[in-house]
This record gives structure tokens, sequence and C-alpha cells, in this order.
């Protein structure tokens, strides 16, 4: 919490002192979310499955350029986020363990997010990012597949499986024309430790898994603002 406070202070000094010659501008993109999870079941360690998400991530970003090598940005996001786990052979109910059945599991939750972070380098290039985002879990969805079969699915608002926020922190790069690469880390356990009930198939309850989930993803035009990259690179050109 420390560098956050360090960071408002910080951007409140550059807003008095170069007031004149900043800018203030709003960005937009969708995210593709590529996602790992840091997984513990009990004492052991399994269950890492690589899970995409496409849909649905959106994000808008109001950025405040003090310079042109140094800004700041917050803004509004909602994001699909998410992990998928093979149950462990002896965490089956006794059914599924008698007939040898695989147990997949595949959960997410629908996040509200509000980012805040800061970003060095060459603004209409090359530069990295780094910052902390608080999200409000909105939506939260469980499937089951048996043997790579569907079995079962439900949806829940507001759901106590999880805890009422999550806490991430996220660097990145982003790349001349607006390609953009970040890296995310949610500190915050992935579901609430006081839910005691077991996930369906399974002898497993939510509060022993001890899940924080990684994940890398890929967008477009996150901080790229038309004014900025094409207005002044005609100029620079005589057009």
């Amino acid at each position: 919490m420390k560098w956050i406070f360090q960071t408002l202070i910080l951007l409140t000094l550059s807003l008095s002192v170069s007031a004149q010659s900043s800018k203030f501008y709003t960005t937009s993109s969708g995210e593709l979310i590529f996602s790992i999870p840091d997984l513990n079941i009990g004492e052991e360690e399994d269950g890492q499955v690589v899970r995409f998400s496409g849909f649905f991530n959106a994000q808008v970003v109001a950025n405040f350029d003090s310079n042109p090598y140094l800004g700041f940005f917050g803004g509004l996001s909602i994001r699909n986020i998410g992990f998928i786990f093979d149950v462990p052979d002896d965490l089956r109910e006794a059914t599924d363990i008698q007939q040898d059945n695989d147990i997949r599991k595949k959960v997410r939750t629908y996040n509200l997010g509000v980012p805040i972070g800061i970003k060095i380098g060459k603004l209409d290039g090359f530069f990295i990012y780094g910052g902390y985002e608080i999200e409000l879990p909105i939506h939260y969805k469980e499937k089951t597949f048996v043997n790579e079969d569907k079995k079962d699915k439900f949806n829940v608002w507001f759901s106590d499986r999880v805890d009422t926020f999550t806490h991430s922190f996220f660097v990145g790069l982003n790349f001349p024309h607006g390609t953009n690469i970040k890296f995310k880390y949610y500190v915050s356990d992935f579901f609430s430790n006081d839910y005691n009930k077991l996930m369906s198939r399974t002898n497993l309850s939510y509060k022993d898994l001890d899940v924080n989930v990684f994940y890398f993803s890929l967008s477009f035009n996150l901080f790229k603002d038309d004014k900025i990259y094409y207005i002044e690179e005609f100029s620079a050109s005589g057009r």
C-alpha cells in the first residue's frame, strides 16, 4: 500500500509542476489473457493448466503525460479471470474413484477493476509501465468435466466463494505503434478462506484450495492516442 501512496504523491507533484506542458487523454482496448494458477491443494502442488480468455475483457484508461518520457494513468476495466485444474485422485468422490474417472474443474469470475500506474520511456514509442489494481468479482462460474465431458455448470452473482475484493500488481511493455504485453499477479487468494463447502464431485472444500492467478496478456492500442501518434508524425514529416 505504501507504493500506492508514493505514486499518488508523485502524480500530484507532477500535476502542479508541469500542468502547461502535460497531455491528458483517454484510450481503450481489449485484452487477450493467458492465465496460469499458482495452485496448492492441501499439501500438493497440482493442476497447472494454461487458460485462454478472449471474452469479455475491456479497459478504459485516463492518461496524464507530464512530459514525453513520464506519465501516469488510471482507469476502469472488466475482466474474465479464472483457472483450470485437475482434481487429485485421492480427492475425487468415492464413485469417481471406483470408476477411475478424471475430474477437471474450470472456474472464473468477471471482475470490475480500477488500475493505477506509471509509464516510463518514450511515450509515443517504446516504454515500460507498472502499477496496482483492485478488483471486485461480480459473477462466478464453475464447470465440471468428467473424462473430458462437461457434466455440470452453475453461475452465481457476488458469490461467497470469493472475497469481496482482490488485489494485484502488474508490469508491461508497450511497443511502437501500440502492441502491448502485460504480466500480472494476483496477491489475493482466488477463493475465500471462510467458505467451507465442498466442490461438486470432490472431497475438496473451497478454502482448502490455495490459488493465486498469474497471467500474461496481449492488447493493442491500450495507450495509443491518435492525436499523439499521428498528428505529431505528420507534422514532423512536413505534411
